[in-house]
């Protein structure tokens, strides 16, 4: 991984770090294939996962640097790569978690928005700069982001620079958990491991089944919601859960703290 990202295995979780703290942890062609070796490493050997960065921001995006020199072309392959990478975490086999704080900008945002769960700091900040750089997103935010926030928000954002305060943000659904500065990785790593806890059979159906039933027609849709409910609840493991649970061997739900 070129010491750009560091992935580390805790149990049962994975802790994938961007370590580019100089640049703002932005996402060049070597960082992205970092990331892609960091991202099939934690889902082999773990059951869930967090993205962090290093320094004082998560990640401000595209290097740009690289970017500038790019053909058209070449624009369109590594769109394309890192709507590969950034899939493999949105519909892989594990769930992701990230901690957010400073600079979420761009293709940090669009990063962001491929993860399953998002807990933000109170500094951290959100912009799509795309339109004031003459660009457009590229890593796969009209089909992340959108669907979180809202088009008329992302719009918004994209066409005015509008940044968005970690309040704001959270308003808006742009992340889940907001909490203080300092605190988002821990609250992560606990996400991730309560996560891990699941059936890993039933991961994967709510990670990759519930996001396409939200594409399909309400008939279509509920036809995979019962085959997926039927497929998970025959499982062995949901078996031995289930009677677990029967026989009040489970512990009582009891309301998760923000």
């Amino acid at each position: 991984m070129s010491g750009l990202i560091d992935c580390e295995i805790e149990g049962d979780i994975a802790i994938i770090t961007f370590n580019r703290p100089e640049k703002r942890n932005a996402i060049s062609d070597s960082v992205i294939e970092a990331l892609a070796a960091a991202v099939e490493n934690a889902s082999t050997n773990a059951k869930a996962a967090v993205l962090a960065g290093r320094g004082k921001h998560f990640c401000a995006g595209l290097d740009l640097a690289e970017h500038a020199q790019r053909t058209q072309i070449e624009a369109i392959h590594n769109s394309r790569r890192w709507h590969g990478v950034f899939d493999t975490i949105r519909r892989g086999s594990i769930p992701f978690v990230s901690a957010l704080h400073g600079a979420v900008v761009g293709g940090g945002l669009e990063l962001a928005a491929a993860t399953h769960i998002r807990v933000a700091e109170q500094n951290a900040f959100f912009a799509l700069p795309e339109g004031q750089r003459g660009i457009f997103v590229g890593g796969s935010g009209s089909v992340g982001i959108a669907p979180l926030i809202g088009t008329a928000n992302m719009m918004d954002m994209m066409l005015t620079g509008r940044v968005m305060t970690a309040e704001e943000a959270y308003r808006i659904n742009m992340f889940q958990y907001l909490v203080g500065e300092g605190e988002a990785l821990a609250k992560a790593k606990e996400l991730a491991q309560a996560a891990a806890r699941n059936a890993p059979l039933s991961n994967f159906a709510i990670i990759n089944a519930l996001p396409r039933i939200q594409d399909m027609s309400q008939s279509d849709g509920l036809f995979v919601e019962s085959l997926m409910s039927s497929i998970t609840s025959s499982s062995p493991e949901a078996q031995q859960r289930l009677q677990d649970f029967l026989e009040k061997r489970t512990e009582k739900l009891t309301p998760t703290k923000q």
